[in-house]
């Protein structure tokens, strides 16, 4: 039984609607009429003698590389699927719980997922969040839930094109008529550049870094050609070598050069799906432009790289990292208007 057709009422006033942008880097979750209320990295911190879990999202993210012998932090998600079932369902359960207002009420969840996933990945997303307390289960394509967070008229018999550069994945995708017309999803996002710029540091100065610094190295230095600065910093590590801790002095334009081959492999994604783009909808978008969401779309230079390569217009979306969640929100915020959306989308 459909409860939400059954019991307005009760759906209205104690029920909640909760949409999960299940991200490898970050978990954001929406509650339909009380905004985004969870925006944590997707980690977990457990000890290992027993396997009990002590710390979720901000609290596991401090103790990354500060670990003691028997703890340990895992991210239950790798390249934007679930790598850990039982972590991520415990980690997903921890979160409704934290937003929920009443643990009596089992809510209705859309998770968003890559649009490239396999059918047993998809299975794994859908039975964590049934798992989890989920009475009814949608998964929302990434690509899809990030036009509708930046407004593009999806319903409509015009070509939309978005690009999402998240943690794990980057996923390209024309849209029209409520349907994905043309996609590809590659396993190349911020995680992959973080690691990057570990091994460019591991050859060009015997060092090695963790996770956090590469991650704050990216977000402060890092860029794509043609972005030009000449910014330099003091980066701490450990000496290969001898073991030792030790500082180098790197330059923005070599944070650029590692990067370089993670951009490439987005670029040339871009390029392929254009290819592949039917020329009514190639040449709506050639009015329309591509929309750049994401938290890896803040990459400085990304845009102006892209804009060269395609000579497309390249039009950054306003919060680039809350797109998708907010898209997957709005479905649940005017469900009538998403009907379309939603009977192409698998319910459980």
């Amino acid at each position: 039984m459909n409860h939400s057709n059954s019991q307005p009422f009760w759906n209205k006033f104690f029920a909640n609607d909760i949409a999960i942008d299940l991200g490898t880097a970050n978990t954001l979750v929406y509650v339909k009429g009380r905004g985004i209320l969870i925006n944590e990295p997707s980690i977990v911190a457990i000890r290992k003698s027993d396997q009990q879990i002590l710390a979720y999202g901000n609290d596991a993210k401090t103790m990354m590389g500060r670990t003691p012998g028997d703890l340990v932090t895992v991210r239950p998600l790798k390249d934007g699927v679930i790598a850990d079932f039982d972590l991520a369902e415990k980690m997903i359960r921890h979160f409704i719980k934290k937003v929920q207002t009443n643990r009596f009420i089992r809510p209705r969840i859309a998770v968003c997922i890559p649009s490239g996933i396999t059918e047993v990945e998809r299975r794994a997303v859908r039975d964590s969040a049934e798992h989890a307390g989920g009475r009814e289960i949608y998964l929302i394509q990434e690509p899809m839930a990030a036009a509708i967070g930046v407004n593009l008229p999806i319903d409509e018999p015009v070509g939309s094109m978005v690009i999402d550069v998240g943690g794990g994945t980057t996923e390209i995708a024309v849209i029209s008529l409520s349907g994905i017309v043309t996609d590809i999803s590659i396993r190349i996002g911020g995680d992959e550049m973080n690691e990057a710029i570990i091994q460019y540091f591991k050859k060009a100065y015997n060092l090695l870094i963790g996770d956090n610094t590469a991650e704050a190295i990216k977000i402060t230095m890092g860029s794509a050609e043609p972005y030009k600065s000449d910014e330099v910093k003091m980066v701490k590590g450990r000496n290969l070598v001898d073991g030792i801790p030790k500082t180098v002095k790197v330059s923005s334009r070599e944070i650029q050069e590692a990067l370089a081959e993670s951009v490439g492999y987005i670029v040339d994604a871009v390029k392929l799906c254009l290819e592949r783009t039917p020329p009514e909808l190639a040449s709506d978008i050639l009015d329309r432009g591509i929309v750049l969401t994401g938290g890896g779309a803040m990459l400085k230079g990304l845009d102006e790289r892209l804009r060269l390569a395609t000579k497309l217009p390249i039009i950054m979306a306003d919060d680039p990292l809350t797109c998708v969640v907010l898209g997957t929100g709005r479905i649940f915020d005017d469900i009538s208007n998403y009907q379309k959306l939603l009977s192409n989308t698998k319910r459980y």
